[in-house]
Order: C-alpha cells, then sequence, then structure tokens
C-alpha cells in the first residue's frame, strides 16, 4: 500500500467565461521513504495538489488516500500524517508568536508535549533563538522554523511547496541539505513541488511532470532528466540553465499557452509542440509505460 495515492483527482474553478480545470484527472503515488517532486510551469496546478491532499481544496470527483484512510475535509489528526513547509516562511509564521511557539503549534493541537529548543537543534539552529519572533530571523533561518514545525509530530508525509523559491542560491543548497538529511534520519517521505529543476534532480527519487492539469509524464529522476519522451518534458528541461547553456537564452516552445477555460479533446500541449498532428489535436493520447516510466504521448522523442 503506498503511502499517498492520488486516483483520478479533479478540481475545477469556476471563472468568468469558463472553468478552470486545476486538477484534470491527476494519478500519483508516493511510496514509504520516498521523495517525488512535482514540475511544471506556474498555473498547472502543482499548488492545488499540495492543497487537496492537505484537505483544504475538495475534490469534484476522483479520490486522495493518505496512509491508508480517504481525505476528506481537513480532520483533527492530519497534522499527525503530513506536514507542510509553505514557499514564504515570512507569511506562514505568525509575526505575533515568538517562533519558540509557532514550531510546537502541531504538538499543542494534537494534546501532546514536546520540546522546542530540540525541535530547533534538529534542524540546525540555536536553541537559543526560540524567544525570537519571525522578523527578528534570516529567511534561511525562518524556513529552518517551518521545517521543525512540520516535522514536530514526526508525520510519515512532508509537503514542501516551493520550500527554496524565497531563499538566496547559498541558503537554498543548505535548506536542500537538511531536507535530505531529515529524509534519511527519520525516513519520512516528501511530495516536493517545484519549479526549479536543480534542486529537483539534486532531492528526487522521482519526477511527475505537469502541464495545465495534467500529469503528462512521471518516472525516475535520473531516467526523466537524461531522455525525456514527452515534448513538455524535454522543453520544460531544455529551459533550464546549466554550465553547457551558460549565456544561451533556450529557444521558446512554438505558439501560446492556451486559455486554461479551454476543454481540450485531445493533448493540450499540441498547439505548442513539434510533433503534434490532427490526431493529437483530436485525441488524447492513452498511457504509454515503459519499465518504471510511463508518459502520455503519440509521437514521444526516442
Amino acid at each position: 500500500m503506498s503511502l499517498l495515492e492520488v486516483s483520478e483527482a479533479h478540481v475545477h474553478f469556476h471563472a468568468p467565461g469558463g472553468m478552470i480545470r486545476a486538477l484534470d484527472g491527476v494519478s500519483l503515488r508516493v511510496e514509504k521513504g520516498q521523495i517525488v517532486a512535482v514540475v511544471g510551469e506556474s498555473g498547472c496546478g502543482k499548488t492545488t495538489l499540495a492543497r487537496a491532499v492537505l484537505g483544504l481544496q475538495p475534490l469534484d470527483s476522483g479520490r486522495i488516500d493518505l496512509a491508508g484512510v480517504e481525505v476528506r475535509g481537513t480532520p483533527r489528526g492530519i497534522a499527525e500524517k503530513v506536514g507542510m513547509v509553505w514557499q514564504d516562511p515570512f507569511a506562514s509564521l505568525d509575526p505575533r508568536w515568538k517562533v519558540g511557539r509557532a514550531v510546537l503549534e502541531p504538538v499543542r493541537i494534537m494534546g501532546k508535549r514536546a520540546d522546542a529548543k530540540a525541535i530547533f537543534e534538529e534542524v540546525g539552529l540555536s536553541a537559543d533563538l526560540v524567544v525570537r519572533f519571525p522578523h527578528q530571523l534570516s529567511g534561511g533561518q525562518r524556513q529552518r522554523v517551518a521545517i521543525g514545525r512540520a516535522l514536530s509530530l514526526k508525520p510519515p508525509l512532508v509537503i514542501c511547496d516551493e520550500p527554496t523559491a524565497a531563499l538566496d542560491l547559498s541558503i537554498r543548497a543548505q535548506i536542500l541539505n537538511l531536507l535530505k538529511e531529515i529524509q534519511q534520519d527519520i525516513g519520512c517521505s516528501f511530495l516536493y513541488i517545484s519549479h526549479d529543476l536543480t534542486t529537483v534532480r539534486f532531492l528526487a527519487d522521482r519526477v511527475a511532470v505537469m502541464y495545465l492539469g495534467r500529469i503528462v509524464e512521471e518516472g525516475p529522476t535520473e531516467t526523466i532528466f537524461s531522455d525525456p519522451r514527452h515534448p513538455y518534458t524535454k522543453a520544460l528541461l531544455d529551459s533550464a540553465p546549466s554550465i553547457e547553456k551558460l549565456m544561451q537564452l533556450p529557444e521558446p516552445p512554438q505558439g501560446e499557452i492556451p486559455d486554461p477555460r479551454t476543454r481540450f479533446p485531445g493533448c493540450r500541449y499540441e498547439g505548442r509542440c513539434p510533433n503534434g498532428d490532427e490526431h493529437c489535436r483530436l485525441v488524447d493520447a492513452p498511457v504509454a509505460v515503459e519499465g518504471d516510466r510511463s508518459f502520455y504521448c503519440f509521437h514521444p522523442f526516442r
């Protein structure tokens, strides 16, 4: 049994002129002790997926099971099953609370006890900082507090939504190393949401690539990075900076990002795809499986 199993999840938002399908049949698994990254450009549905797993965003259809129990709303005990690290640590910490109180918030909610100083030391912070307010800490220190809060109950799953996006490069490396050390020490699983492919390659065991509410390719990290099949995956990887492409701007994909209110009979990437044809526009590709990698494309790269 998977620790987290998302099955055909649909989330729709009504908007002027139509409906936005933020999640349009998303299926995903996270096994125990695994780090799974969800990548894609802004607006593809990554954060909506995280909110749905937490029970903060109801599904229109589909099912999410966490540790063998279906997620319905936000039951009180969910804090023991999943922790959350948001993108901006300054926004996710109450400015009126000392950070020692903030890190123990999940523990108090569950009626348990823990030592804030011990949690601080676990995430690489001085125990003396427990009496500080968020504005008295650096961005990296605040994010360590947020990680400590997410792990205070030792949940089996931790969701990280762009946890390094608000930090400078040197601090990003420290936070990524901390996450990897924590995962190895306590054996928890991570659902890591990001558009930073460099951090994903360093951290994740598996990668799921999202485009306009759908997962278009999923598989082991090195397989996806070294040999992408879906044209969108390849375009995404080609756009990532590297030493080899220093001072070079990537060629943008052809066409424009479609209106998210559009209802697609076929592949939603067809209008930007170099391999797309009329059949792709009219028929949605079934899943293709190669070993432990899957993708949805009639004309994949080989």
